[in-house]
């Protein structure tokens, strides 16, 4: 760990004088802010406003005219609870929609400066944050994104920093262990991370609950730390000088005083989460220097942050001149691959796949059959990009034409999560969120739990991330109950804008895998069965899966029964068709691999398809929280009451009453 000290600056420099002027602005549209909404975080935005202001001055590549200029450096504010340094930074630079009118609507409906930042609603907001340490997790995913577009493209057209302001709160959450652990062991050095080291929570000082130090734990992490005041620029600037030419990920401890400049209220947690108040904020003003009256910023102050937004444009014109330089075809590719378009022919290589599994009617996994897929997928589509969280082989997410990534080599498809998968999700996100990449990842559908918030994000941020979710119930069988989800798809369920797929065979896994590529602004889980299943498709023109829910096999006659299944239940549902038509009773099968794309469709398919009027029974091997949307009144559900049992998939079947029998059962029961 270094201790970065500068020598006693001239606090008469013109430099000086314009670094607190320019700091101070930040300062004073913070606490105005949260003051002007009687709601807000004005603390942290307060004290790391001397950090912010070296950062942009100095260091961040950037142009508000271009603001997803792709070569532009990453700036991700983790701890997202102090939206208006980022914001105030926004309007300062000059990034055209981020106006004074939108500072003083901080946290007011319809405006773009909300509690939280949030990805897509302003240009210069990378990522949604909030949930304290997503941000630290997507941005170890941007600076992999960074690495592995480097690996294929060279310093011309990829080179550039990660950067990240995290806190005391960021650090605690567990999901910063597996981010800096990951980014560690990757040998992330483009990574540098801004702690705000001002020991305050909301309860009050940090010393109440944790005792780390936070140095010494990065550095067994695999990073390089150092130790500065954070109210030092020169010391600011020497260690991020420092951090650039690490040849690891770098944590700069940033000692520094939340609620800056405050008479009473400055290093104490009262700056944390809410106003200041009119008393306090005067007091800061003459504290600061600061004259001014709210949201009005002095001309000569404005315009020394407006020219240091206005000099990127000249980095991005050369980075542009850059590319254009390369072969076209090399150039061409990165920009459709930045835009996230697909390659020409992949979806012919699907339809290829398909008429093949039809001529072979294999009896397999869903996973295996997904895996299969992969290998298809992977070789035509370059910018997909594989992983696990030390599953590889359960979740069969490895394509044989797909390599390693590791420090070493940046040029591979594959990234080993180990296990990590809250991790592993959010640095998804960030791989999504920088472009060139379409990630996947899988693990066991049980342990979406431990992925949940990151997935929150991803629907939230409409970011196109699938999720490999195999075992999705007890067909796993002897693992028993931890490991068998039975809450997990209605949970799923339950996240707007999120796609979950359950395939019953092979030709719906490669569909569905087809409607998660074409779904480019939500998210997809594939819950995929450890237990093998037949082929139970005959044809393969349309993708049936991308309506959500089809008629896979019509009623003989009149409908009198629906029967709607997903997954491994689609096979029970047609047996029990079968022995119904035996007994005169006429049910169509149903399969429905995804609600939501069922929901979307017009209401006349949706009629056409579960039959209004016909007796409605859901089969699934889950809990039937959900199920009520598809299933009138009088019908029935076939699935779990409660958890599951260790025991072969089959006798649990059989223990948990979901049969072909079952469900001829219930059938007759509501005739």
């Amino acid at each position: 760990m270094d201790v970065v000290r500068s020598s006693v600056p001239d606090s008469s420099s013109v430099t000086e004088v314009g670094q607190a002027d320019m700091a101070n602005a930040i300062r004073a549209l913070a606490m105005d802010a949260v003051q002007q909404a009687n709601s807000g975080h004005p603390g942290m935005p307060m004290g790391m406003a001397d950090v912010a202001t070296v950062l942009y001055s100095r260091f961040l590549k950037f142009d508000p005219a271009r603001p997803d200029w792709p070569d532009r450096d990453r700036f991700v504010l983790s701890a997202g609870h102090g939206s208006m340094l980022l914001y105030g930074l926004l309007y300062l630079t000059g990034y055209p929609q981020m106006s004074i009118e939108q500072i003083r609507n901080f946290r007011q409906l319809d405006s773009i400066t909300a509690g939280h930042p949030e990805f897509g609603a302003a240009p210069g907001i990378e990522t949604t944050t909030g949930p304290l340490g997503q941000g630290l997790g997507n941005a170890v995913g941007m600076a992999l994104a960074e690495r592995m577009l480097n690996a294929r493209y060279g310093d011309a057209v990829v080179d550039h920093h990660t950067y990240v302001i995290a806190g005391d709160g960021c650090l605690m959450e567990g999901i910063s262990h597996e981010a800096a652990s990951l980014a560690g062991h990757l040998g992330l050095r483009k990574l540098i991370v801004l702690f705000d080291d001002n020991a305050i929570t909301i309860d009050g000082s940090t010393d109440l609950s944790v005792s780390d130090d936070q140095c010494r734990r990065f550095e067994a992490l695999g990073w390089a730390t150092q130790k500065i005041d954070g109210h030092d620029p020169v010391a600011i600037a020497a260690a991020i000088e420092r951090a650039r030419g690490s040849d690891r990920p770098t944590l700069i401890a940033c000692k520094t005083v939340i609620g800056f400049g405050a008479p009473t209220k400055a290093g104490t947690a009262k700056t944390h989460g809410a106003p200041l108040g009119e008393d306090e904020i005067a007091g800061t003003r003459e504290n600061l220097g600061w004259p001014h009256p709210p949201f009005e910023i002095p001309p000569d102050i404005l315009a020394a942050w407006r020219a240091l937004g206005g000099r990127g444009a000249e980095t991005a014109d050369a980075w542009e001149a850059a590319l254009a330089a390369q072969d076209a075809e090399v150039a061409g590719r990165f920009r459709r691959e930045i835009r996230g378009d697909l390659p020409d022919g992949w979806r012919q290589a699907l339809a290829d796949y398909k008429k093949q599994v039809l001529d072979e009617n294999p009896t397999l996994a869903t996973r295996v059959s997904s895996q299969r897929v992969l290998d298809v997928l992977a070789a035509a589509i370059p910018q997909l990009i594989g992983g696990s969280a030390d599953l590889t082989g359960s979740n069969n997410t490895k394509a044989a034409s797909q390599e390693p990534v590791h420090q070493d080599s940046y040029g591979g498809r594959y990234i080993y999560y180990g296990v990590r998968e809250h991790g592993m999700a959010a640095a998804m996100n960030g791989l999504a969120l920088h472009g060139g990449f379409i990630p996947y990842g899988g693990t066991f559908l049980v342990f979406s739990d431990y992925c949940r918030p990151a997935m929150r994000l991803s629907a939230m941020m409409h970011q196109r991330v699938v999720y490999v979710m195999t075992h999705d119930s007890i067909g796993l069988g002897e693992d028993g109950p931890t490991h068998q989800p039975v809450e997990h798809l209605a949970a799923l369920r339950a996240i707007p804008n999120l796609l979950v797929f359950r395939p019953a065979d092979n030709i719906e896994t490669a569909e569905c895998w087809e409607a998660a590529l074409d779904s480019h602004d939500a998210p997809s889980v594939l819950a995929l069965t450890r237990q093998s299943l037949p082929t139970l498709r005959k044809e393969a023109g349309e993708n049936c899966s991308a309506c959500g829910g089809y008629i896979m096999v019509p009623a003989e006659k009149e409908r009198q029964v629906t029967l709607i299944a997903s997954g491994s239940e689609v096979q029970i549902a047609i047996k029990a068709q079968e022995m119904l038509h035996a007994e005169d009773i006429s049910a169509a099968v149903v399969s429905m691999p995804c609600w939501e794309l069922f929901d979307r469709q017009p209401q006349h398919y949706r009629d056409e398809v579960l039959g209004p009027g016909a007796l409605h029974v859901g089969i699934e091997a889950a809990g039937g929280f959900g199920w009520e949307r598809w299933i009138e009144a009088g019908g029935g559900f076939v699935g779990m009451r409660g958890f599951g049992a260790s025991a072969p998939a089959k006798q649990l079947y059989q223990k948990f009453n979901i049969t072909p029998e079952a469900v001829v059962e219930s059938v007759k029961a509501r005739l």
